[in-house]
């Protein structure tokens, strides 16, 4: 919130200064609905537009007081807020861009990479706060791609305004809060948790994203992610694809500048910014091939299983092979 209120303020109606600021939030934003609204009141005050769709953080209910049955009507109350509030969570153009956000959540299959076996690695259950802070319909669970194909449905009721958008826009940007795919995440051997893959990327945002973007010109598609708070700017297949985190406020510490001087990060002014932003991540992806079945830890990630977990663990082979 602090950060977000060194943010200078709009000075008069949407449009009345030097063009006009849009801003994606692409999601966890807050964990509870009235923070949340807070959040997004003030940063509405702060541009002429602003556009969301949900992260994980912010469907938690643990603290919310047993406001919500379930995570599906917190989900609700939070797209009523932002109606209220004038926050856009379905498609517009704005001059030559299309805004098009996109509702998504990961699913386990999502991860096409071989595992890493040489270490205890702790289970999705104890590591990801998501199985016991968010709380779903009996039909609806988090092992299966039930959540992810219930989420990506959520996009039908803006077929055709996606549609109307396509046709006045020169140029279109698509977000997410989740990860549309595994390239855009570092290895498994290099992540303090190598199951992270697991519980961030949907095959269903992908699919849905290439189908807008499947008439754009070179350098006319843009999709903004989430989820991994890994800053990243790479073109996949024709598709940039973006992402530039907030993060943790301890996350923040450890970068150059505390995040101050590079976010809100500009995507977009009279057309895609050409510039490349330089990140750890992608940089060191766009310069090597990665390597899915090499599953030797990163000398990091081994210092830190064998400080927190112990020795490696090797699989043992019989005398009969």
């Amino acid at each position: 919130m602090e950060w977000v209120r060194r943010l200078a303020v709009r000075a008069g109606p949407p449009g009345a200064g030097e063009g006009f600021d849009a801003l994606v939030v692409a999601g966890d934003v807050a964990e509870t609905r009235d923070n949340f609204a807070r959040t997004m009141e003030a940063l509405r005050a702060r541009f002429d537009a602003v556009f969301y769709v949900p992260g994980n953080h912010d469907l938690w209910l643990r603290r919310e007081g047993g406001r919500y049955v379930d995570s599906m009507e917190k989900l609700t109350a939070l797209l009523d807020a932002c109606s209220e509030l004038g926050v856009d969570t379905g498609p517009r153009t704005i001059g030559d861009l299309g805004i098009i956000p996109l509702f998504s959540w990961y699913h386990k299959s999502f991860d096409k990479e071989k595992d890493v076996n040489s270490v205890r690695v702790p289970s999705l259950e104890m590591a990801c706060k998501d199985f016991h802070a968010c709380q779903w319909p009996s039909d609806l669970g988090s092992d299966d791609e039930a959540l992810a194909l219930y989420f990506d449905k959520l996009n039908d009721k803006n077929n055709d305004a996606i549609e109307e958008v396509k046709k006045k826009s020169k140029q279109i940007l698509t977000f997410s809060h989740f990860v549309p795919r595994q390239e855009l995440c570092p290895e498994k051997r290099m992540l303090y948790y190598p199951n992270l893959p697991k519980v961030i990327g949907s095959d269903y945002l992908e699919r849905r994203l290439r189908a807008i973007h499947n008439n754009a010109k070179d350098g006319a598609a843009c999709h903004v992610f989430g989820h991994t708070h890994f800053c990243w700017d790479s073109v996949v297949d024709g598709i940039r694809y973006v992402q530039a985190p907030l993060a943790y406020p301890r996350e923040r510490k450890r970068r150059i500048n505390g995040g101050q001087g590079w976010l809100p990060f500009c995507v977009y002014r009279d057309g895609f910014n050409p510039e490349i932003y330089p990140a750890i991540w992608s940089d060191y992806y766009n310069k090597n091939r990665r390597e899915p079945e090499n599953t030797q830890l990163a000398p990091w990630v081994a210092k830190y299983f064998s400080k927190y977990y112990g020795p490696p663990v090797f699989a043992k082979q019989t005398e009969s092979g």
